[in-house]
């Protein structure tokens, strides 16, 4: 007799208006949405909220949102990996004029 595959019932939801699938992370600053950008996908200059330094393009890095808001682009910002992972031991750092 052959095999059955079951297929996933559950509606596939895009997340964050056109900016591809999200996955929620929830943490003390919050929920957010949050989406992995590969290195070849990367192609434009950020600036890593963080750090503060520059995401170069071609640097694989996290794009992320907060999870209430739909992914427009004033709300999401760019991280270095390494700089989200560490949000909730050092905060956003604050840019001097």
């Amino acid at each position: 007799m052959p095999r059955h595959n079951r297929r996933d019932r559950r509606p596939e939801r895009p997340l964050g208006g056109g900016v591809g699938w999200a996955r929620t992370e929830s943490g003390p600053d919050g929920d957010w949405l949050v989406r992995n950008v590969a290195g070849s996908q990367a192609t434009k200059h950020y600036r890593c909220p963080g750090c503060d330094h520059e995401i170069v393009p071609g640097t694989p890095h996290v794009v992320a949102w907060p999870a209430d808001e739909h992914g427009s682009s004033a709300d999401r910002r760019h991280w270095h990996q390494g700089c989200w992972s560490a949000r909730g031991r050092r905060g956003p750092t604050r840019r001097w004029s």
